[in-house]
Order: C-alpha cells, then structure tokens, then sequence
C-alpha cells in the first residue's frame, strides 16, 4: 500500500503543498514583524518615572519610554556576572530610551526590574524632539523670550506650543533660502566661473566676456547681499526664544525654539491626540531630510533616489534588451554561434551583483567618465564631473545586471507568438520590419513587461553595485531641482536598500536606528510593489488588448 502511494505521486503533492505553505508562513511573519516594528515606531509612548536603587544602595530618579524587555535565565546572568538570590530563576531587565543624550552622554540604558522601587506615569512629563542630541526627558520650567521669563509652569504650555509654530515657520523660510535661493545662487556663481575658464583655455576671453560676466556676477552677488540680509532677520527672530526645562535629576537645561521639532505630553494625550501626532510623524518620515546621523526625520532624499535610479534602469534597459532579443530570435542565423551567445546571456544573470560594481566603477566611471570629462568639461579639471560615481553610471551598471532577465523574457514572449501571424502580414504586403514593428513587437509586450517587472524588482533591492558607483551616506542636494540642466545625472544619491544598510550596522547609536531600520525596510518593500503593480498594470492591459490577435 505505502509502496503504491508513493508511485500514485500524492506524496509529492503534499510536501509540495507543505513547502509553499511554509514558505507564505515565512514570509508573512517577516513582513508582519516589519509592519510592527515599523508602523509601531511613530506612535507616542508613555514617558514613565522610575524610582530606581543602584547596586550600592543609592536611589535615583529616572525619566524615559519603556523600549524593550529581556528575561535572562538564572545561570546565564549569573555567568555574565549578576548576583542572583536562590528564589530567583530568571534575570528581568527594562530598556529605557531617557534621552538627554547632551546631558548622561548615553540615552538607552538597561535597569534591573528587582531595583525599581517605584513606578509612576505622572501628566506633566514631556518629549522634547531635538534637532540635535535626540529627545529631552523632562518637565516644562518655563517660557523666555531674549533671556527673560514671560511664562511659568502649566501658564508656559500653550505658549510654548504657539511659540514654536512661530520657529518652525521662520527655520522653514530658513532652509528655502538657503537651499533654494542662495543654492541657485551658489550653483550660477560656480557655472560662471567654469565658464570663465573655459573660455580662456579656448584662447576666447577677451574683454567683451570679461563684461559680460562681471556684469552677470555683480546681478547675482545683489541678489546674494539682499537674501542674506533676510536670512540675518530670521536667524535673530528664530532665537529669540527658549523654554527652560528640568531632567529627571533636577538639573535645569535651556533649549532653544530653534533646535526643537515638536515638544508634546504623551501621558496627557487622548486617543485622537495620538492619531494626529502618528500622522505628523509619518507625513516628517515621508518628507523631510535625515538628521542626527540619519537615525531621526525623514528619508525622502532616499526615497526619491531610489525611484529616480530605478526609472533611469528602465529606460536605458527595455530597449537594448528588447533589441538583443529581437535580432536573437528574428534575425540571427539559428547556430551554435546563437546557442552560445544564449548561455551567456544565461550566465549572466547569476554573476553576483558586486562585481557588476566593480565593473561599472573601472569602466563607466573611471574609463568613460574620465574621458568625457577631458573631451567636455576640461575646464573642470581637477574636480570630475562625470569621472566621478553618480546617478547616470549607477543606473546604467543596473541597466547591465538587469539586462539579461528582459532578453531572456522578451525572447519567450517572441517565441510563443504563432507563425502564422508573421506570415499573414508579410502575405498581405507588409515588409519584415513592418511586421515586427506593427505585430510581432505589440503582442510580445506583456513579455517585455514581464521583464521588466523583474527587472526592477531586483534593481531596487540592491546595495552592493551601488555603493561603488553612486550611492552615498547623505546626498546635500537632489539629482533634480531648479537649476539648469534640472537633472543631474552626475550627482550622487542617496537609496533606500543603503541607508537600511547605513542605519542598521554603520549608525553610533544603535539602540535608537533599530526602529527605523524596521520602517525603512517595510517602505523599501512597498515601493517595490508599487512600481511592480504599476508595470504589472500596464502588462495586463496589453495582454488584453492583444488577446484576440492571438487567438
């Protein structure tokens, strides 16, 4: 009986059936711990209080959110040196985020659960989040304007409140003019002087455009004075205000408005307080800049240049791919020549991605940069233009290791269409150029799709390629802006897959990247879909439309 149930095949059916299952069950629960660890990271914690005894006895007063939790066993604590009493079979210890990082040089630190004496949730505590050294534990003192109180205790809340929408308005003003406006200042100042050398080494400097661009400096140098007489402004308006606050210990610490980002009481807060504040906190992740070491704000920089780097592969890829799959299919002499160029395109695809880096830094970079920046841009020299990683050579070394996935698909695709069709339309008067461009090429584009969906799945995913030629830690300005040529295919960027790789093993402070390590990730993965389902879309819509030619 067992014997004739294994040649039935059912057993097969089964482990087959097992291992898909166990697979979905895998991959859910990593996404679900993503989701959670992730999602969870912006929604406001309590702030409690610990009235805590130290190993010598000495009690002390500690301020901050309640992190994590570990429970060691009673031999393994005690062979990592704790002391242990006999009733004792576990070692319970809290992970507390206190912050204050300008203050106790450190804002985690780990406490015994035994040595907490008290435990207290009091209203009145408050999150201060920094510009730099992360949140302030602590209590609201009061309220000063240039040094002077106006504000004491519970009166200064909602005055601090007011007053820092005020900051936040002017730092805002701020960073527009200085990325803004002075940068485009900045950048034309720097195009005149590459113009003015340029100009001499073509021996065409005379005094004609000697005055042309002193005249067009002197403009811009106008401008500059009357920006950065409104920037003195606000920088004297923005400091005009601080809130004075107490630390768990009774230390008293002035923050200036300046260097805050919100400050509110999560223990005081209702359900629809905390709502709002998680969206404001999702809105900041999704828009602002990094800071503090890319372990706070935002990551838009990365987001955009993830979607940026991946629109790029795209285009350069589908039509050399498409193309090398034509000539494979329709035109190349089916031989051994052809065999061979097709397990190569096969192999290809299982070179690891890195050593497409190397590749693309020895070559795009160093070869082809190098010389277009002679041939173009000498007036540059030493600093390189294009000699240099950037966003146009990282797109291109993807748009090489995603090559072969869109040839091999296309080539199917062209394949499975009937021969039938091609001989009709080249029956009916058509040329063979016609009939591929008119027929064959349309009802083989849910295969290029396909490729391509693959293509971009992989290419967004990776890291190590772009580390050489083009990803950075922080990019101070976006490969698109304002200024002309508006895209800038020789600036760095910044990518999601890197700064996950950045936060969760390069950042000075673990403790507090973990979460956003967990959120990046889970953004990472939606923007994956996202451009899958948009190409996925587009495929469906095709294989629609031509589904009638093909029967």
């Amino acid at each position: 009986m067992i014997k004739t149930w294994f040649k039935s095949g059912t057993p097969w059916i089964w482990l087959n059936a097992a291992a898909v299952s166990a697979c979905l069950i895998m991959v859910i629960g990593v996404l679900g711990l993503v989701v959670v660890r992730g999602v969870g990271h912006f929604w406001p914690s309590e702030v409690v209080q610990f009235s805590y005894q130290e190993e010598g006895g000495r009690t002390e007063t500690l301020i901050g959110e309640h992190v994590d939790t570990s429970i060691t066993p009673a031999e393994m604590a005690k062979s990592t040196g704790h002391i242990m009493a006999e009733d004792e079979d576990t070692l319970v210890q809290y992970l507390l985020k206190t912050g204050n990082r300008d203050v106790n040089a450190a804002d985690f630190r780990w406490i015994l659960e035994r040595d907490i004496k008290q435990q207290q949730v009091p209203p009145e505590l408050m999150v201060v989040e920094r510009r730099e050294w992360g949140n302030f534990y602590g209590r609201l003192l009061a309220i000063k304007e240039n040094g002077n109180m106006i504000a004491e205790g519970a009166a200064a809340w909602p005055i601090v409140q007011t007053r820092l929408e005020d900051a936040l308005a002017v730092f805002n003003d701020i960073a527009h003019l200085e990325k803004k406006e002075v940068g485009a200042i900045n950048y034309r100042l720097e195009q005149l002087r590459l113009e003015q050398k340029k100009l001499q080494l073509e021996k065409r400097w005379d005094a004609a455009a000697e005055q042309r661009l002193a005249s067009e400096k002197a403009e811009l140098d106008s401008i500059y004075k009357k920006y950065q007489t409104q920037l003195a402004e606000l920088y004297q308006k923005i400091r005009r205000d601080s809130l004075l606050a107490q630390t768990a210990s009774g230390q008293e610490i002035e923050i200036p408005l300046a260097k805050i980002v919100r400050v509110f009481q999560p223990n005081t807060m209702s359900l629809f307080d905390k709502i709002g504040h998680y969206g404001s906190k999702l809105v900041e992740f999704l828009a602002d800049d990094p800071r503090e070491a890319n372990t706070e704000g935002g990551i838009f920089p990365a987001i955009f240049g993830t979607v940026m780097m991946v629109i790029m592969m795209s285009i350069i890829v589908t039509p050399f791919g498409v193309i090398a799959a034509v000539y494979l299919r329709e035109y190349a002499k089916q031989g051994f020549v052809t065999r061979l160029i097709r397990i190569a395109v096969n192999n290809l695809a299982g070179v690891p991605s890195i050593v497409y880096g190397v590749f693309g830094l020895g070559f795009f970079v160093y070869i082809l940069g190098g010389n277009i920046d002679q041939l173009f841009f000498p007036e540059a020299a030493p600093a390189p233009v294009y000699g240099t990683p950037g966003l146009l050579w990282a797109s291109i070394t993807l748009a090489l290791l995603t090559l072969p996935v869109v040839i091999v698909s296309t080539e199917e695709g062209l394949a499975r269409i009937p021969k039938s069709i091609r001989e009709g339309s080249l029956a009916l008067g058509a040329t063979k150029l016609e009939t591929l461009w008119l027929t064959v090429l349309p009802m083989a584009s849910p295969a290029m799709m396909t490729g391509l969906i693959l293509a971009v799945a992989r290419a967004a995913g990776e890291v190590a390629p772009l580390m050489l030629v083009g990803v950075v830690k922080m990019a101070p300005t976006l490969p698109l802006d304002g200024n002309y040529p508006f895209l800038h295919l020789d600036r760095k960027f910044m990518h999601l897959g890197f700064h996950i790789y950045d936060v969760g093993f390069q950042s000075p402070n673990v403790e507090a990247a973990r979460p956003l390590v967990y959120a990046t990730s889970l953004l990472l993965v939606l923007v994956i879909v996202g451009l899958n389902l948009s190409a996925i879309l587009i495929r469906n819509h095709l294989r629609e439309k031509y589904r009638a030619l093909e029967g």
